[in-house]
């Protein structure tokens, strides 16, 4: 898992995919940030040649030209394939799984706990995670996939009762301290009503149109996933070989003596500017709230660094606040709003929507007493 970053030895996706990004640009990729693709362009002979998007904060529609597109999106790929084709035979069969957070004596030590075989069909684990204990998972197949899919009261009863079973102790409601969901992009086998048979495997498929979809696979084959997909992008576009690299290149951010950073270890050797804008500035060195250990200075940095725009940005996708402690999140958002708001140049209006919107996402994260 080369290139993978962990956080009290356990594995940090968020980072690792911010970190991937960073990487693409320091190797000549043009990122971009907040601009879905509204449309897939196509040339005379009906082949895909280019995408049109969308900038979501001007409205302003621009064009990119490529001898190939890769559809690399997800439980979103057949809406993207239907763009150039929308009678096309949908490939993903989409599963969700959903996880809760309880505090970190639920599971004593740091050792995780894997039971294979549940009544969903599913392992079920309790990892250390970032300071907490992670339970997880379930599988329910899904007829759709929502932007911001969310835990089922049946997956939370499941998660609790089963993790009763293993824990330090009985968790109840109230011990929850996040609870989310996420969609698998499974490809479609059969008759696909049981997604726990599915393949985690990664498949890549090429339509008639040319348009190139990869979908499926695992984190700890990600760099695999993505030799395969672009050698096959190579081959549809006519492109000169190349050899592949990925075997040895250092995703950004690789550093031997990452863990004397302590909490801004899962930077890598990014820690030391993090460090050093809390030497200029020492009040960003002070937590965003006492129940996690994000630091204002990580606020800046996601602004400055990591194209952070709003403040989910900043507590769901460049730290894992949210996904740790929702009410602690919701306690963080109107400081993070503030340090986003003189970094982006926004006014106290924005401040405001930007709490609020945060507040309403944050309730998906909770669970009542009560189911």
């Amino acid at each position: 898992m080369g290139g993978v970053i962990y956080y009290d030895g356990q594995f940090d996706d968020t980072r690792l995919l911010i970190h991937m990004v960073a990487t693409a640009a320091e190797l000549g990729a043009t990122v971009l940030n907040y601009a879905p693709v509204i449309a897939l362009n196509k040339d005379e002979e009906g082949m895909v040649h280019g995408v049109t998007w969308q900038d979501a904060e001007t409205g302003q529609q621009s064009t990119a030209r490529g001898r190939v597109v890769i559809n690399a999106t997800g439980p979103f790929t057949d809406s993207v394939r239907k763009l150039a084709e929308p009678g096309v035979h949908e490939m993903i069969a989409p599963s969700q799984g959903a996880h809760l957070v309880l505090d970190r004596s639920f599971l004593p030590g740091d050792t995780a706990i894997m039971v294979p075989h549940t009544s969903d069909g599913r392992v079920m684990f309790a990892i250390p995670w970032h300071g907490h204990t992670l339970v997880g998972t379930t599988d329910t197949a899904m007829e759709s996939t929502p932007l911001e899919p969310l835990a089922l009261d049946q997956e939370v009863d499941f998660m609790l009762a089963t993790g009763a079973l293993y824990l330090a102790r009985a968790p109840a409601r109230s011990d929850i301290l996040s609870v989310f969901a996420g969609i698998r992009p499974l490809a479609k086998s059969g008759d696909g009503k049981s997604t726990a048979a599915l393949s985690r495997d990664h498949v890549i498929h090429i339509d008639r149109s040319g348009l190139l979809s990869i979908a499926g696979g695992k984190w700890t084959t990600y760099r695999n996933m993505a030799q395969h997909c672009v050698d096959q992008a190579v081959t549809l576009a006519n492109l000169p070989e190349v050899t592949c690299n990925t075997r040895s290149l250092k995703i950004h951010g690789a550093c031997k003596n990452a863990a004397e950073s302590g909490a801004l270890s899962v930077y890598g050797s990014d820690a030391i500017a993090i460090n050093a804008l809390i030497s200029q500035s020492p009040e960003l060195g002070q937590p965003l709230d006492a129940a996690l250990p994000y630091l204002a200075a990580e606020v800046v940095w996601a602004a400055r660094e990591e194209m952070a725009r709003t403040v989910e940005d900043v507590l769901a996708r460049r730290t894992r606040a949210l996904f740790l402690n929702a009410k602690a999140a919701v306690r963080m958002a109107p400081r993070t709003a503030e340090l986003l708001a003189r970094e982006l140049g926004r006014d106290t209006a924005w401040q405001q929507r930007q709490v609020a919107e945060f507040t309403q996402l944050a309730r998906g994260y909770q669970v009542s007493a009560s189911a």
